[in-house]
């Protein structure tokens, strides 16, 4: 071999490895700056879920009884009886108050797929304890891993029931009370005054 292709040979080998080192950088650079989301990225993907996911209280206080949602409550069956929001339905995430049933994986995913069976168009609306109860989260990923998507109220029933004035408006809190929007029993009840017609905010930025 002469000494001119030795070298072309040599020069052929460094810009193979030049291009590949360049290639494999511009290929690195590419997956992270794609896998990695920017900060307004994230906080628009956090506003996204909320958006999706959670559901005002006072908007549905104003829609109790008006037929457009379905509210279920996941606290156990001897809690749902004692006291429940009005018209919610039972699935009890729970066999009793101081026991969770999360094993029910298949009975809580089955009645689930019946609600929205016989509700179509409507939002299905789950709650449970309260704010930072969990059970309200497990069973709504549990339900969307099969393909069932609900929502989430944004209180629980502790809210709901013993802190009215939390998220109800001020002008609202000696005109209204609980007792109202709560029953006692197995059966969903139905509402006996008018709540309203939805959110009396108007806009997107209402209730």
């Amino acid at each position: 071999m002469s000494k001119n292709t030795k070298i072309n040979m040599n020069n052929i080998i460094m810009l193979a490895v030049v291009f590949g080192a360049l290639s494999g950088a511009l290929t690195t650079y590419y997956i992270t700056s794609v896998q990695t989301p920017s900060q307004e990225d994230l906080i628009k993907s956090h506003y996204d879920t909320e958006t999706a996911v959670l559901v005002s209280p006072h908007g549905l206080r104003k829609r109790l009884g008006d037929g457009t949602t379905v509210l279920v409550d996941v606290r156990s069956q001897e809690e749902y009886e004692e006291e429940h929001i009005t018209g919610a339905l039972n699935v009890p995430a729970y066999r009793d108050r101081d026991h969770s049933d999360y094993g029910a994986v298949e009975r809580i995913a089955t009645s689930f797929a019946e609600i929205k069976a016989d509700n179509p168009n409507k939002d299905i609306i789950i709650y449970c304890y309260s704010m930072p109860c969990m059970t309200g989260r497990k069973v709504g990923k549990m339900l969307a891993d099969r393909g069932i998507f609900v929502k989430e109220l944004g209180i629980g029933w502790n809210e709901w029931r013993y802190f009215w004035t939390l998220w109800n408006h001020a002008h609202e809190w000696n005109i209204t009370k609980p007792e109202d929007f709560i029953t006692s029993g197995p059966e969903p009840g139905e509402m006996l005054i008018e709540t309203g017609s939805g959110c009396p905010i108007e806009g997107d930025f209402g209730c």
